[in-house]
């Protein structure tokens, strides 16, 4: 089936392709949803036994553990803005190529923000953890099976990849993968 064009579209569409292209970006910039992106690594730990460790931070106001994670810089790309976070949060220094996109790497919240998921293994007996005590209080290694109290944001994102308390339950749109 052919759909009818209107005639009011079509012609908006082609005053809107005759403006000059730095004006149509602002016009466009206008009318389409802004978003906040940031970059979360999921580290685990590569020496631990079934069902696996994961670093978790616990934060001001500490009312709960989350993961590695911060907004991007102007420009920055995710991966890059990934490693920089890890490092600043924990001390890890990684090369990039040991991060990997997880599955999936973009997770679109509900509240207007995105973060760029990645994940890193390390050996936890021999990573040195390092954290300022202002922005980060404490870094530890929690097993998947026994998690601590998580930050409601830190849940969701995780029930993402099958981890936490909401990996089984039925929740909003943002929780449950698309069928």
């Amino acid at each position: 089936m052919i759909a009818r064009r209107s005639p009011t579209r079509a012609l908006g569409y082609k005053l809107f392709y005759r403006l000059p292209l730095g004006i149509r970006r602002r016009l466009v910039r206008l009318a389409v949803p802004k978003y906040i992106v940031g970059a979360v690594t999921l580290v685990r730990d590569a020496e631990a036994a079934e069902p696996g460790r994961i670093l978790l931070l616990r934060q001001p106001p500490g009312k709960g553990w989350t993961l590695p994670a911060g907004l991007l810089q102007r420009r920055e790309a995710p991966v890059v803005g990934a490693a920089r976070e890890l490092h600043e949060e924990t001390g890890i220094a990684l090369p990039l190529e040991r991060f990997q996109p997880a599955v999936p790497n973009a997770v679109v919240h509900l509240k207007g923000w995105v973060d760029m998921v990645f994940e890193v293994r390390v050996p936890a007996s021999t990573t040195e953890l390092a954290v300022d005590g202002a922005e980060v209080y404490e870094a530890a290694w929690h097993r998947l099976d026994d998690l601590p109290r998580l930050t409601t944001a830190t849940a969701r994102l995780l029930a993402h990849y099958g981890i936490g308390p909401l990996a089984a339950e039925p929740g909003p749109a943002d929780v449950r993968p698309p069928t």
